[in-house]
């Protein structure tokens, strides 16, 4: 049976991953976040690198192609999906979810 895509967005950074959804919306959070996690914040900048190289995979409201989450991502092998638009309101801390990053999509686990 066919998985339900919950979230799409850019492809920014291919690879699949199975994890626990950690919604970031402010650097002070970055304790709250433990290696294996999937990151979901509105954007990154350099100051989430610590928190991002933790991740199994990144989701972003916004960004494209060559915002710093595709760019990084890309760079340590990290699947992502940036530009969402909502990613922050759909994913739930806690919720198990597939990423998708060559196609885009985040599915129900």
């Amino acid at each position: 049976m066919a998985k339900k895509i919950i979230l799409k967005g850019v492809a920014a950074s291919a690879g699949q991953a199975v994890g626990l959804v950690k919604v970031i919306t402010d650097p002070k959070e970055f304790k709250k976040f433990q290696e294996g996690m999937i990151l979901v914040a509105k954007i990154t900048d350099p100051e989430w690198l610590a928190v991002m190289v933790k991740a199994v995979a990144v989701v972003t409201n916004e960004g494209g192609l060559l915002s710093h989450p595709a760019i990084v991502c890309r760079e340590f092998g990290i699947p992502a999906i940036v530009g969402t638009v909502k990613a922050t309101k759909v994913l739930r801390d806690g919720q198990k979810v597939i990423i998708d990053g060559t196609k885009g999509s985040v599915y129900e686990e």
